[in-house]
């Protein structure tokens, strides 16, 4: 069996498909004003050669565990306490070269940052002469104790999950959540609280079918692929695998070595991917990967949980992406995405349903963290939420006071603009 403790061998996610009977209104949270000043900067980071925007693009605020992300569209939005505005901003992502900028070049609306493509040509005389995939691979996870965070710290996140039935959005949640993070050296999972968060479901465009995600911002936390080893590069499972090198690249101005891997026994869905590993210190920095799920019953019976019968449900396809950051020369987590198509077909009907999930989750602030009273103050939520049950209410921007969140693309906030229009109706 590939898959330890009963566990998908994706991580944690499944979907859960269930008979809809009642419309689920909307209501709101009670806002709580947050007591930090701080001001918040909105723009786009573009290719400076054609302007289109850079999805996925990290910019970190330099001495400071301050981050966000670009949205699919390179939209922004960074939000720095006062104090700390004579500091500087790095913009970082794989293949275009790494810029930093005084925080006074940005502004409250439209600041707009270019990034040049990587041009230059890496060669072996540039790299640090690994020779063997495989060999390297194994040296990066033996030296995940040495590369990772070995304490415990206590990460601020901001967590996004949609669903949408062919073009429309039937489901939005959203959520700062507050990680307790163990250490890379440990065996302890992570814990994760809501602080904040909002959701809107309409059930009414899933004509009889409410398609509901397992595990929330689980989802994205067990992407981390250098603390949860178990799930896809378990160093028993090495011999497993075949592992290639692909060109090599450039992250964060960093020589970059690029792995490419996939599963040799292929009798169930079987992964295959990328791994972006720096060169200087065998450090995973990046893996972008899939798994394969052409066998349709077997992906079924992993993946989907409960179905109504007379439907026939499964994925089609399951993309996933983990990138790392440094600080003071320790690796950790710092953003993960799923993405996931399914398909619904019903007996006696001639047309099928097709729904697409995604989700992330960046890492927007983070401290270490030495206590445990943090456990007891908070309510923990199970691996196994659902966060279009658990989680109620939508509420204006403001709802989010300081923490940073991801820009929502062009169809997200087409939603919520409906939905805010919605809210004033009644």
């Amino acid at each position: 069996m590939k898959n330890p403790d009963n566990i998908s061998s994706s991580g944690i996610h499944s979907i859960v498909f269930m008979l809809c009977t009642l419309f689920i209104s909307l209501q709101s949270f009670a806002f709580q004003p947050s007591e930090i000043e701080y001001v918040e900067y909105k723009g786009e980071v573009v290719n400076a050669n054609n302007g289109r925007g850079i999805s996925s693009a990290y910019l970190s605020l330099n001495n400071s565990n301050i981050s966000t992300i670009t949205n699919a569209d390179g939209k922004f939005s960074l939000k720095v306490p006062e104090d700390l505005i004579e500091a500087t901003v790095t913009i970082s992502v794989l293949g275009f070269q790494s810029k930093t900028l005084p925080l006074d070049y940005f502004k409250p609306e439209e600041t707009v940052i270019e990034l040049e493509e990587t041009v230059e040509e890496l060669t072996e005389v540039s790299l640090y002469k690994a020779t063997n995939a495989s060999l390297l691979v194994k040296e990066m996870l033996a030296k995940k104790d040495d590369n990772y965070l070995s304490d415990q710290s206590l990460m601020t996140s901001f967590y996004r999950e949609t669903i949408k039935k062919g073009w429309n959005n039937v489901s939005l949640s959203e959520a700062v959540v507050k990680i307790f993070k163990s250490p890379y050296n440990s065996n302890k999972k992570d814990l994760v609280s809501l602080y904040k968060a909002r959701k809107s479901t309409d059930y009414d465009k899933l004509d009889t079918l409410a398609l509901k995600l397992r595990g929330g911002p689980f989802n994205t936390l067990y992407l981390d692929m250098m603390k949860y080893t178990e799930y896809v590069l378990r160093p028993e499972m090495m011999n497993s695998y075949d592992f290639k090198f692909d060109d090599a690249t450039k992250i964060n101005d960093r020589y970059t070595y690029v792995v490419d891997f996939r599963e040799m026994d292929q009798s169930d869905p079987w992964y295959f991917g990328k791994l972006f590993i720096d060169a200087e210190t065998s450090t995973l920095v990046k893996a972008e990967y899939s798994l394969n799920v052409d066998d349709r019953d077997a992906a079924a019976a992993m993946f989907v949980k409960k179905k109504p019968n007379g439907s026939k449900v499964y994925p089609t396809e399951l993309n996933y992406q983990v990138d790392y950051a440094q600080n003071n020369g320790k690796w950790h987590y710092a953003y993960g995405k799923a993405q996931m198509d399914y398909v619904v077909n019903w007996k006696r009907k001639i047309f099928n349903s097709k729904y697409k999930i995604n989700t992330e989750m960046v890492v927007t602030d983070w401290q270490a963290y030495a206590g445990n009273d943090w456990k007891k103050s908070v309510d923990l939520i199970n691996p196994n939420i659902v966060m279009v049950d658990d989680v109620s209410g939508f509420y204006d921007s403001e709802f989010w006071g300081s923490n940073n969140i991801i820009e929502p693309e062009k169809s997200i906030q087409n939603a919520i603009d409906k939905i805010k229009r919605k809210m004033n109706d009644e």
